[in-house]
């Protein structure tokens, strides 16, 4: 039996096997890619690299064993994305895998966003495959807000259409990549759906008052309506499809989905989940160095 994780060269994927490797033996884990050779570091601590592409069903077909447990972390080619995780759930039935995780969008409030509509068919599709699965279903991370500190603390604050206000109960990527790991190396959790959050929602006025803290100076949060916010982005050269994500997420924050915290993180990982001040200090390091 495999542990085998997908995209596994991703911001998310990299945070998984690293901490796979912690717990188990590399000879135990298979790492899904398209790009051999990004997965290089990997296959030098003797981790199996398997080639395929989410997006050519044929190259999936060996991407899999018999026994394996799986991790599919969801794509993210918007629009696309039904389809090639149908693929990617139909070559691990083939297979006959053990277990197929997935990394789906926090909350039962979202059903009716647009952006949760291609992970809520995905499970769907998971579900209906008959295959033993989990839905990890995965809040905001926090570095969707620290990754960009060293362009907003360069402009002196950030600008948002969710309200200064609004509340986000956000955890670290390693946070949810631990459950991930929890998930592939325990068990007890097949056929499970888990709701993934942070232990405290901060808002965006809680979260400029800490970069402000840390800097030693103004950091402003400006709040706008989501129509200004979208030309503010387009203004900036944002392409038009990464705006209407922007802004719709902004919407769901605002409409409080993104706050959502039942404790399932931590009780996965056995510790609190990362605070928002934590990820804002490592980020302000980078920015500051």
């Amino acid at each position: 039996m495999m542990i085998v994780v997908t995209a596994a060269t991703g911001a998310l994927g990299t945070h998984v096997v690293e901490q796979l490797l912690e717990r188990v033996p590399a000879d135990r884990v298979a790492v899904v890619v398209r790009d051999e050779a990004k997965a290089a570091p990997f296959a030098e601590r003797g981790v199996e690299v398997r080639v395929a592409d989410y997006g050519e069903p044929d190259t999936l077909k060996g991407a899999f064993g018999e026994g394996d447990k799986v991790l599919l972390i969801s794509g993210s080619e918007i629009g696309r994305r039904v389809k090639q995780h149908s693929a990617v759930i139909d070559a691990a039935k083939d297979a006959g895998v053990a277990l197929l995780a997935y990394t789906s969008v926090l909350g039962e409030a979202a059903d009716d966003s647009p952006l949760a509509d291609e992970h809520r068919a995905t499970e769907r599709y998971l579900i209906d495959s008959g295959l033993p699965y989990v839905l990890l279903r995965n809040g905001w991370y926090h570095e969707v807000a620290t990754g960009q500190l060293d362009r907003t603390v360069a402009a002196g604050g950030i600008i948002t259409s969710a309200g200064a206000d609004s509340r986000v109960a956000s955890a670290a990527r390693a946070d949810y990549a631990a459950a991930a790991v929890a998930v592939l190396t325990g068990e007890g959790h097949v056929n499970r759906t888990y709701e993934l959050s942070g232990d405290a929602a901060w808002s965006f006025a809680e979260y400029g008052a800490e970069v402000a803290r840390r800097l030693g100076r103004e950091f402003t949060v400006k709040a706008v309506s989501p129509e200004v916010h979208r030309e503010i982005l387009l203004g900036a050269g944002v392409p038009a499809s990464m705006v209407d994500v922007l802004v719709e997420v902004d919407g769901e924050i605002a409409l409080g989905h993104l706050a959502y915290r039942n404790g399932d993180l931590s009780a996965l990982i056995g510790r609190p989940t990362t605070p928002i001040a934590d990820a804002v200090a490592a980020a302000l390091e980078t920015v500051e160095a």
